[in-house]
């Protein structure tokens, strides 16, 4: 589950984005769909990922969301030691909606967007 209260107390001031940006980039990314919307690799590398707000608005009971998502994948190899094949990283990109709930700070993805 994801918790983002420091996002929920934010809503509806200059900080929304920013502090968006900043707390979901300090989730783990494990609770995030990064693997299921890998486009050129695959598996999701372990570089840091970057958030960049689309779209916000409220709902009656929680705050909907979407969020651009840059990270990195990589293509694996067999790891055989005599395998040639560099780890090189890819950059992926995906978008998602995440809905917050306005008491709890709760939040889910509800609806992973194609890319």
């Amino acid at each position: 589950m994801i918790l983002l209260p420091n996002s929920r107390n934010a809503w509806q001031t200059d900080q929304f984005n920013e502090t968006l940006k900043q707390e979901l980039e300090s989730v783990d990314p494990i609770s995030l769909p990064l693997q299921k919307n890998l486009a050129l690799s695959s598996y999701v590398s372990d570089e840091p990922f970057s958030i960049m707000v689309i779209q916000s608005h409220q709902e009656t009971r929680a705050i909907l969301v979407k969020v651009g998502i840059i990270y990195s994948g990589v293509e694996a190899g067999c790891n055989c030691a005599d395998d040639p094949t560099p780890i090189e990283t890819q950059p992926e990109y995906c978008e998602i909606m995440l809905s917050i709930d306005i008491d709890t700070a709760e939040t889910t993805v509800v609806d992973p967007l194609a890319s």
